[in-house]
């Protein structure tokens, strides 16, 4: 198949880019590296990149001629940085979503699967999230991202271009941000903890995350662009562990029972818990999360000793 993977340079993207190219797939990738997240990006030599803005419609659109699936992972992808420029968030989520969506539209593109976020679901609803629950969005980055999920399903009902859309609970594992103040929690752990450094917890830490490793992440992707079944289209799909942790477990889980932590001002705009049912995409993709987190932590701490 020819597959085309915007945000292909970045975590999940790279990783989706190799197993596609392992699977034998011609893959072209779109990223214009603008994320500070990364303190280098990931390619593939077997893979084509582009390095263009993906709301740049008059640029992106002849990569979709014969693209058969496009897996749409680009975005402005932290909270905190949508609460300081929530414009970036909107031209890139929303705009850059609508620019995928109408290039594929018009090339005839078979399926778009859709990252977007478990963030969507906010404070308002009981856990476990469900995807029929209603959207309690609390940041422009939740606000754009579910936009996003509009576009998709207006697409498929209007213009009958198929999409699937994945609600991701923070997702961890290779090629990972670990840059800066906002990088995912993991990832940051890591990088203080391998420096010697404190490591930094948001408020009491003790919100709980449902982390999910990026191969669960990937291997769902793969399963909704092939699953040949119309009742997939247009549809929202949870994408987590189904457990969850408090951050307290996460210093311990990284660090040890010793591990050093300060704590830091609580951040506006976030949940206080996260914990998902993926029971939906187990009943019809057939997918369901295979790592867990305290055994890739205990591996990732075992190679830090070597």
């Amino acid at each position: 198949m020819n597959v085309l993977v915007t945000g292909g340079a970045g975590f999940i993207g790279s990783n989706l880019v190799n197993r596609l190219v392992k699977d034998g797939h011609n893959v072209t990738v779109i990223d214009d590296e603008s994320s500070d997240a990364h303190e280098s990006f990931y390619y593939n030599d077997k893979a084509e990149y582009w390095d263009y803005d993906i709301a740049d419609y008059k640029r992106i659109e002849p990569l979709f001629k014969d693209v058969n699936y496009v897996f749409h992972l680009a975005a402005e992808a932290r909270i905190q940085p949508t609460i300081e420029d929530p414009m970036k968030a909107v031209q890139t989520n929303v705009l850059g979503t609508c620019s995928i969506l109408q290039a594929a539209r018009t090339h005839g593109v078979k399926r778009v699967v859709y990252s977007s976020t478990s963030s969507a679901y906010g404070l308002a609803n009981p856990i476990p999230n469900k995807e029929d629950m209603p959207k309690d969005c609390l940041n422009p980055y939740s606000v754009s991202k579910t936009s996003g999920e509009e576009l998709c399903q207006m697409y498929s009902k209007l213009f009958g271009l198929e999409t699937v859309i994945f609600r991701y609970f923070n997702v961890y594992g290779e090629n990972q941000p670990t840059k800066g103040q906002y990088a995912p929690v993991i990832g940051l752990f890591q990088r203080q903890h391998s420096n010697g450094e404190a490591m930094t917890v948001v408020g009491d830490g003790m919100q709980r995350r449902d982390f999910t490793h990026v191969s669960d992440v990937v291997e769902a992707n793969v399963l909704a662009a092939m699953y040949a079944d119309e009742k997939a289209v247009g549809e929202i799909f949870n994408v987590g562990s189904g457990t969850n942790h408090n951050i307290h477990d996460i210093v311990r889980l990284v660090g040890g029972e010793d591990a050093e932590f300060v704590y830091v001002p609580e951040r506006p705009g976030e949940s206080r818990e996260t914990l998902s049912d993926c029971s939906k995409a187990q009943a019809i993709l057939n997918w369901e999360p295979k790592v867990k987190l305290e055994e890739w932590l205990n591996e990732y701490a075992n190679t830090q000793t070597q």
